[in-house]
């Protein structure tokens, strides 16, 4: 009977701790930054390893209440922190793969999930599942939870032969789920006489094919949208545009040509911005309904004046990118800085650039087109005004040691700004998700 009982408790607490809807007490603290004074809201401030989704995608919940990120108080699912109250809630179960996609027009969220028994060798599909957000916060808060399946709807399965995974990214409808496919997949929808490309640079990547495919996440309609010859790395939409979808060659470091754009339809393709090989572009990210943002960098030494650079220095802490095998390009004889690209009239805009260092590296913008914003290799936080090209320090002392890079992104209300920091962790690894405020004066502009 006792055994019968402990067992009972055991997995009681087993399903609870799993559960989607548990509930965290709040952690939310505000620090002033040591060095600009600005205030930093920590939604999250103990070393549980915390981590914001990527800058290409969107963060907030629609409501603008709740913050989606990843973390290992429930390791491999989705969690939520309200900014006002600081409350943790987990809102996903069974765990994903991939990309979280925080929908913009209604309180959902999407994510892919391997099938169970699927290896390198032998891929299975993978699922498209949607989180009910709304139900999740409303049955948390009364202590109401029921079985996941009623928060989360699959919206179908991928045929195994796509080898589908890696990075999803939402249209601007919230219809399609765009997704990268397999190499043998890609190269069955490659067009005839189409010449691959060879990996590229230290890191031995970038060698096709790639390809995207997409699921209707309303009837799990499969469709195909493009291949290319080289690898695929971020894939992302734009949000006010459906059917507008960007992504890149990705190498690990400087590609051939990084940015691209396809239409949902696989027409349209091209480079969305076209670069030369001294420009080191990278990290764009759609931040507008007519633009993306990019690093043009500008952290390589010149060879000719730095003679103390030595072939082969590994990619590695705050300042990767130094091998002499990425060629001549990242050096500052040439424009560098924070670049904005119009996707209409393909006109190209340096809108800041660091005096020094490393130059600005993860970027983002509100999509008023009123700010840009980026990070450098220092960790520091620049918020640039479009208007004037002020550019001010806003945050610095977020740890070179951190396990990840604040990689910055604009609310959509263009009012303050997410990172992820270690500011506050004695390992200066672990990591807490910050919300930076833009400068009331600087909300107070008019122009």
């Amino acid at each position: 009977m006792k055994h019968t009982l402990a067992l009972s408790l055991f997995l009681l607490t087993s399903t609870a701790y799993a559960q989607i809807g548990r509930r965290f007490p709040s952690e939310k603290k505000t620090v002033k930054d040591p060095v600009t004074g600005t205030p930093l809201t920590f939604l999250t401030s103990t070393p549980a390893g915390d981590s914001k989704i990527y800058q290409t995608h969107n963060q907030w919940t629609s409501d603008l209440q709740w913050l989606i990120f990843r973390s290992n108080r429930a390791k491999n699912e989705a969690l939520a922190v309200n900014e006002k109250t600081g409350e943790i809630v987990q809102v996903s179960e069974g765990g994903y793969t991939g990309m979280l996609n925080v929908a913009r027009k209604a309180m959902k969220l999407y994510f892919m999930r391997d099938l169970p028994g699927a290896t390198k060798d032998q891929p299975a599909g993978v699922q498209i599942v949607e989180v009910d957000l709304a139900r999740v916060f409303a049955d948390s808060k009364a202590g109401h939870m029921q079985p996941a399946s009623n928060y989360q709807r699959i919206c179908g399965t991928t045929p195994a032969e796509l080898q589908a995974g890696g990075d999803m990214a939402l249209d601007g409808d919230e219809t399609w789920a765009y997704f990268r496919v397999g190499k043998d997949e890609a190269a069955r929808h490659l067009a005839p006489g189409i010449k691959l490309e060879t990996e590229f640079g230290p890191r031995h990547m970038g060698a096709g094919p790639a390809g995207i495919a997409a699921m209707n996440v309303q009837t799990g309609a499969i469709k195909y949208v493009v291949s290319v010859p080289f690898q695929i790395g971020h894939i992302q939409t734009n949000p006010w545009v459906p059917g507008e979808i960007v992504f890149c060659w990705e190498t690990g470091g400087k590609s051939p040509q990084r940015t691209w754009t396809v239409q949902a339809d696989g027409s349209g393709l091209r480079p969305l911005y076209p670069e030369s090989e001294y420009e080191w572009v990278t990290h764009e990210a759609v931040i507008t309904k007519d633009e993306t943002a990019f690093a043009i960098m500008g952290h390589r030494p010149i060879p000719a004046v730095a003679k103390d650079v030595a072939p082969g220095t590994p990619v590695a802490g705050a300042n990767p990118g130094q091998e002499a095998a990425w060629g001549l390009s990242g050096t500052r004889e040439k424009p560098t800085g924070l670049a904005i690209v119009n996707h209409r009239t393909r006109e190209m805009t340096i809108v800041g650039q660091t005096p020094s260092g490393s130059g600005l590296w993860h970027v983002s913008g509100s999509p008023d087109g009123r700010w840009a914003v980026g990070d450098d290799f220092a960790r520091n936080i620049y918020l640039i005004d479009r208007h004037t090209h002020e550019m001010l320090l806003l945050s610095t002392n977020h740890k070179t040691t951190a396990a990840d890079h604040p990689h910055p992104t604009m609310s959509p209300d263009g009012t303050r700004i997410e990172i992820q920091s270690a500011m506050l962790s004695a390992d200066g690894k672990s990591m807490n998700i910050c919300v930076i405020p833009v400068p009331a004066a600087w909300l107070k502009r008019k122009y």
